[in-house]
């Protein structure tokens, strides 16, 4: 096998031409990913003129042959979650850890987990592009920590095949607060043909906005919840936050009272715009929610949501 250098690459996207997968490599170097989701630290990096004019293009089982070559940190924790409820927060929160490589919603993990490859091939590529999203670049890291898109919930099963013995947690919170915020900006799942086929599809016609959003929504805390029990995850709810860092979280990803102390720097931020205070909206959602909204979430999301609440106390 010819050796590789990929050293402070990282796979930044994957595509098919001619039927054969492909892996698009960009530079890093040491610099550590501080920003709220893989996605900015890709655009960050783009403007580099390095990567401007050098761009690296692999066929996709050179992940594999890499993770042969130099093994990157196994991840020690995924977190799942169902959107707008926190999960930014936990991430951003450990990504101050010196020793913590943060991958949040890598587009690759995404793509590989809902591709079409064979279920042994797709898992030796997953693990290689853990392995790749695990290098120690800088020397001194130790654990990896994955943050998934939400509807990636629906791929776990697949995920615990791979790495069985990874612990995992969900994110959750109040369904009303959640469908507020997907009113104001949706996100990409809660809109029609957005993200193709997922596990949010429940395959019937919806009447509007806001019957689509709680249906989805629904279906996330529904799949999310009897994950938690079939798989032994964690559930937590956005109520805890940040605190729980500080107790049964902190004991979740194995955190000593140094880093207990250091991850609550930036608590105080806004976790998707870091230059902004954080200010909690609970409140103001609960008002802003219509008639219209208040029924559908009720209809469609409260049940699986209260069933969470009683696995969190």
């Amino acid at each position: 096998m010819e050796d590789l250098n990929l050293h402070g690459w990282l796979p930044i996207r994957l595509w098919q031409e001619a039927a054969q997968w492909q892996v698009d490599w960009c530079w890093f170097g040491d610099t550590r990913l501080l920003q709220p989701f893989f996605g900015d630290a890709v655009d960050d990096a783009l403007r580099l003129p390095f990567n401007q004019a050098f761009r690296r293009q692999t066929s996709l089982d050179v992940l594999s042959q890499w993770r042969q070559q130099s093994p990157g940190l196994a991840p020690s924790a995924f977190i799942f979650h169902a959107s707008r409820c926190g999960s930014t927060l936990i991430s951003q929160m450990l990504a101050q850890l010196d020793d913590h490589i943060v991958i949040s919603e890598p587009p690759p993990l995404d793509t590989l987990l809902r591709s079409d490859l064979p279920p042994a091939e797709r898992c030796v590529a997953l693990k290689g592009l853990m392995s790749a999203y695990g290098q120690r670049r800088r020397g001194m890291e130790q654990r990896l920590v994955v943050k998934l898109d939400a509807w990636n919930i629906g791929e776990l099963p697949l995920l615990r095949e791979c790495f069985p013995d990874t612990p995992w947690l969900f994110v959750y919170r109040d369904p009303l607060e959640i469908a507020v915020s997907h009113l104001r900006r949706p996100g990409m799942h809660m809109v029609p043909g957005m993200i193709g086929a997922s596990v949010l599809d429940d395959g019937a016609p919806f009447s509007g906005q806001e019957d689509f959003i709680a249906r989805r929504l629904g279906r996330l805390l529904q799949v999310g919840l009897g994950h938690c029990h079939e798989f032994t995850g964690l559930a937590v709810n956005y109520a805890e936050l940040p605190d729980a860092m500080a107790g049964r979280l902190a004991v979740f990803f194995g955190l000593n009272d140094a880093q207990r102390k250091q991850v609550f720097a930036m608590a105080g931020q806004h976790a998707k715009q870091p230059g902004q205070a954080f200010v909690r909206d609970s409140a103001g959602k609960r008002r802003e929610a219509s008639a219209l909204l208040r029924e559908q979430v009720m209809r469609w999301a409260q049940g699986p949501y209260e069933a969470l609440k009683s696995l969190t106390t």
